[in-house]
């Protein structure tokens, strides 16, 4: 079996303060989405 190691891997940055959230009451950070998979959709209004 092969094992993966992260060593050396850079952890992800908290998300910006004041950053407007959807489809949550609060803003989360990231010792909260540990462990859990997460999906960022990024888009932009034209």
């Amino acid at each position: 079996m092969a094992t993966t190691s992260f060593l050396g891997k850079t952890n992800a940055p908290e998300f910006p303060a004041g950053m407007s959230w959807v489809n949550t009451d609060r803003p989360l950070t990231m010792a909260e989405l540990r462990g859990k998979i997460v999906i960022l959709d990024f888009w932009t209004y034209c």
